[in-house]
Formats: C-alpha cells, sequence, structure tokens
C-alpha cells in the first residue's frame, strides 16, 4: 500500500509532502490544474521514462520518494530479499527514489540502494496497478490476462508448479538432446578421460603423499649437512672440558657454595638447574637424532624419481602438484556422467518422458482451472459493465492453445477479448477499446477479481470520462468498494465520484506573473462540501449547489 509521497521541483510543484491513506482517495480540482501531476510522478517513481522537461523551471534536478507499506505483498517482499534491497530494521517498508536531471539523465534507488529502472518497474508492478490512457495499462499486456484468471480460480500455486514441472522438463531435455547430437563428441571425451583417469591411477598418488615425499627430500638431500651439525651440536653440548652441561655444572657448584644468597641469587640458580636439565635433555635428543639418521643416497633417488613422476603429469595437465586430487575426483564425476553409452541415453529418455508426463498432468489441471474460472470471470465482469452504462460491452476470456509446443505458463494463451457493438467479433483490448472504455472495462475487472488480486493499490486516471448522472454514481460505489478492500487512488471530474472517497485532496493552482504552482490540499468538513459544489455547479457556488452536495456526501 502506498503510504508516503513526496514530491520536490516536478512540472509545477515546487514541494509537496503527502500522506496517503487506506480505503478510496479521489484527487480533484479545476481543468488545467495539474490533477494528474501526481499520478505522472509516481509514473516516474515506478520506472517511467525520464523526461528532463518534467523538471521545474529554474530548478536543476525533480526529486520524487514514494514510500510503501509491503507487510501484504509477500511477492515483493521475496523480490527485495532476492535482490538484497530490503531494508533490515524495517523489512515491510519500502521507499522508491526517482531522481531527474534537467537534461533528462536520471537516477533510481530502492530503499536507498541504487537500482535499475529496470528492477524500479520490476517491482513496482507488485506494488501499484495504473489504469489511465497512457502506457502504464497493464491490461494490454497477456501476462495481466493470465495472472487475473489464475488468481481469480486461485490457482497460483498450481501455476508455481507448472513453470516449475516446464522448466525441469526442459533442463532433462536439453541434457538428453545434448548427449543424443553429440554422441562421437561424447565418445571420444569418454576414451580421453578414460586415459587420463587410468594414468593417474596408475600413479596411486595418496592423501598427504606429495608433502611427506618433498619434506623427505629436502631432508635426503641435505643429509651431509645435517648429520654434520648434529655432531657439531652434541659436542657442544657433551664435551667433558668446555660444554654447556660441565660449565652448567661448574656455575651451578659456586652458587651453592656460597655462604649466604640474595633473592636474586636464589633465582639464578633455579633457573642455572632449569637450564641444565633442559641442556641434557637437548642433547640426549640430539644424539637419538644421529644413532637413528638415515644417510641413504639410494633412498634419495627413490623419491626424487617418485616427485617427478607427480611434478611431470601435473604439468601435463596444467595444474598444480597439489590440485592432483581433487582432479582425479572432477575426472572420475564427470567420467560416470559420460558412461553408459545407448543404454545412459535410454535412461535420460525415460527421465525426459517422465518429466513431460508430470507437467502435462499439473498443465491440464491448470487449464480446466482456468477454463472454469475465465468463464466465470466473464460473466460477473460482463455484468458490471451493463452497469457503468456499457450495456452492448460483452468480455470474453480466450483460452488459444498454444500451436508450436507448451510454454512455462501453460497449454493455452490467455487473453481478454472484449466486443463494444453488437453483432462485432470480440478482438484484443488495445485495438478495439477506447481511453475511456478500456478505464471502465479495466474498473469492471477489478471490481471482480479485487479479493483475489495480488496488487492492494489500484489507481484510476479520470476512469469516469464520458459518463455521468447515474453511472457515475455507480462507478463510485464500485471504485469505494475497492477502497474499502485495500487502496484506490482516482483522479475525477465527476462530483458523483469525488463524493464516495475516503480521502479527498483537491489541487489548486496559483499563478503570478513570474510563475505557477500547483499544490494538493486535503479537504474535510465544508470545505469538501464547496468542492462537491463546485463540481456540480461549476464556479459559482449556490445554496442549492452546496445543499445537494452535503445530501451526497450524506448518502
Amino acid at each position: 500500500m502506498l503510504t508516503h509521497l513526496n514530491i520536490q521541483n516536478f512540472t509545477l510543484v515546487d514541494q509537496l509532502d503527502l500522506d496517503i491513506k487506506p480505503g478510496m482517495t479521489v484527487i480533484t480540482g479545476e481543468t488545467g490544474a495539474g490533477k494528474s501531476i501526481l499520478l505522472d510522478a509516481l509514473g516516474q517513481a515506478l520506472g517511467d521514462k525520464a523526461d528532463g522537461e518534467r523538471v521545474r523551471t529554474g530548478a536543476s534536478r525533480a526529486d520524487i520518494c514514494a514510500s510503501f507499506d509491503t507487510s501484504q505483498i509477500p511477492a515483493a517482499q521475496e523480490w527485495l530479499q532476492s535482490h538484497d534491497l530490503q531494508q533490515s530494521d524495517n523489512p515491510q517498508e519500502c521507499l522508491l527514489r526517482r531522481v531527474i536531471n534537467a537534461d533528462g539523465k536520471s537516477k533510481a534507488y530502492i530503499n536507498g540502494q541504487p537500482a535499475t529502472l529496470q528492477q524500479l518497474r520490476a517491482l513496482g508492478e507488485m506494488l501499484i496497478d495504473i489504469h489511465s490512457q497512457h502506457e502504464h495499462q497493464s491490461l494490454l499486456v497477456k501476462d495481466t490476462h493470465r495472472r487475473l484468471v489464475d488468481e481469480f480460480a486461485g490457482q497460483t500455486e498450481l501455476a508455481k508448479q507448472v513453470r516449475l514441472a516446464f522448466r525441469e522438463w526442459q533442463s532433462r531435455l536439453e541434457h538428453f538432446l545434448h548427449l543424443r547430437d553429440n554422441a562421437a563428441d561424447v565418445s571420444a571425451r569418454f576414451q580421453l578421460l578414460s586415459y587420463q583417469f587410468n594414468e593417474l591411477e596408475q600413479l596411486g598418488l595418496q592423501q598427504g603423499e606429495l608433502a611427506k615425499l618433498e619434506a623427505e627430500q629436502r631432508s635426503l638431500s641435505n643429509a651431509e649437512e645435517i648429520l654434520r651439525g648434529s655432531q657439531q651440536l652434541a659436542a657442544f653440548c657433551g664435551d667433558d672440558e668446555q660444554g654447556l652441561s660441565v660449565n652448567l655444572h661448574r656455575a651451578l657448584h659456586i652458587l651453592r657454595s656460597l655462604p649466604e644468597k640474595s633473592a636474586a641469587l636464589q633465582t639464578a640458580e633455579e633457573l642455572l638447574t632449569s637450564a641444565q636439565i633442559q641442556v641434557e635433555e637437548a642433547q640426549h635428543e640430539i644424539e637419538r637424532h644421529i644413532d637413528t639418521f638415515n644417510l641413504d643416497p639410494a633412498r634419495l633417488v627413490v623419491v626424487e624419481d617418485r616427485l617427478s613422476a607427480i611434478y611431470d603429469i601435473a604439468r601435463k595437465h596444467r595444474i598444480q602438484p597439489e590440485e592432483l586430487p581433487a582432479f582425479i575426483d572432477k575426472l572420475s564425476a564427470e567420467l560416470e556422467q559420460l558412461q553408459g553409452g545407448d543404454a545412459k541415453l535410454d535412461q535420460l529418455a525415460q527421465q525426459v518422458a517422465q518429466a513431460e508426463k508430470a507437467y502435462l498432468q499439473l498443465a491440464e489441471q491448470l487449464s480446466a482451472k482456468r477454463t472454469k474460472a475465465g468463464a466465470n470471470l466473464a460473466k460477473q465482469v460482463n455484468e458490471q459493465l451493463k452497469l457503468l452504462a456499457m450495456e452492448n460491452a460483452k468480455l470474453t476470456i480466450s483460452l488459444l492453445p498454444l500451436s508450436d509446443k507448451p510454454g512455462p505458463n501453460g497449454l493455452e494463451e490467455v487473453e481478454f477479448l472484449i466486443s463494444t457493438n453488437p453483432g462485432q467479433a470480440p478482438r484484443p483490448l488495445a485495438k478495439i477499446a477506447s481511453g475511456g472504455e478500456l478505464s471502465r472495462i479495466s474498473l469492471a475487472i477489478q471490481v471482480i477479481t479485487a479479493k483475489t488480486s495480488a496488487t492492494p493499490t489500484l489507481v484510476f486516471d479520470e476512469v469516469d470520462v464520458g459518463i455521468g448522472g447515474a453511472t457515475g454514481d455507480v462507478v463510485g460505489q464500485l471504485l469505494r468498494q475497492l477502497g474499502e478492500r485495500g487502496q484506490v487512488i482516482c483522479v475525477t471530474h465527476l462530483a458523483q465520484v469525488a463524493s464516495k472517497g475516503h480521502q479527498h485532496l483537491q489541487v489548486v493552482k496559483t499563478a503570478s506573473k513570474k510563475s505557477a504552482e500547483s499544490t494538493l490540499v486535503e479537504l474535510a468538513g465544508d470545505s469538501k462540501v464547496e468542492e462537491i459544489a463546485r463540481m456540480l455547479g461549476g464556479l459559482k457556488i449556490t445554496d442549492q449547489s452546496l445543499a445537494h452536495a452535503r445530501e451526497m456526501l450524506a448518502t
């Protein structure tokens, strides 16, 4: 639901900060006052093409922010979360912002993060549906027809299952066709991988073997130097005349023979005693190393030959030696996929057939639900059209089987067709309905589908063009019914419609020699009565028109 709109420097608007309430909001004003400015600004926030000429004269840029409550729109919340655009502190609030420069360039933001116009439009379609005589008209898009029928039938989950089943079928089919059509290449690939895998298996590289071999190679190649140094260390520790052990023993003998020792000397004695023990242990370790040290040139040759074999095969496959175990696992997995030949193809063909069968079962169920729901929806819409002064209009919902092959959305193409005159064949809405007719057809459809629609905010721009009197009263009643179920914003010139609004906004235009400015004022009480009276009787408001306005508002 749209909760707030802030507009700066857009066409005739200098600054506008507006809270939009639930229910039915009507926007009225004199001709030329700029009633559609709010809707135009909202369209920019939803991703309409930017136009630098819409920036207010004298300003460098226009700034439009629209806030939405998405608590009742799970699809929008999922979309925001999947695109990492959801606010962490308030995930149910969504802020769309559009900045338009005077040169025509623009920037878009979703919850303060830069976004593309495509993202803005995709999200906007989930948040709000604008019905006007302009390009926003979602009713001209066949995808909207299918969505409305599926929602009316209560089969959005089944439609989702159909899409998933179609993707699964096509994925398996693509894999099967690739293997079948590239059998020779697959066979050659299998032979190559088999040779490579056998070669690696013969190498028999064990987990952790490479690191052990490299450590052993370093030890063996430096064996003489290591042995010579070890012997020197042993002699340095254990020499009977100048060794570390002998000198530590002498130092301790001097300390222990002192008649009196300070705290510092006592600490020194403890440290030297510890050092003597550690030197003796170190000496024993060095001697043990010398006794077990293997000075084996033959073993060095064996280790280096083994390492050379490992390095050579790694170089052959253009990988690092330590990557060989993972490479072997990769070859094994690919071989498993390729092996089997004709038997594998037969198995895949069966899987494709099973996936196709599963898809068709779901799609046929959906087709049956659509057929029944389409007839019911068309019947109810046609009843509404009669109330909207379109007695001769007849809506037909066509379910045309797809000629080439089934698609992700089912077995048929769903399209709304309309006949506006007796004897006229039903044709697509875009080809036969005028702007005013299209608005009323849209209103009739939305009235019927409002309970099942996933879009909570509906906008109607001059839906009452070309009608008046009792029909205008019916339009107002229908819009109010929609508003009681969600949120409706309606630009109108009919008092019969305006009197039904829960919230009334009046567009006021002021002009001077230098500039003109439009603003929106929320009406209540006497000011609302006066505006309804103006719409009934023109600029001159009489006691009779005021009384009539009060009567309309009261009823």
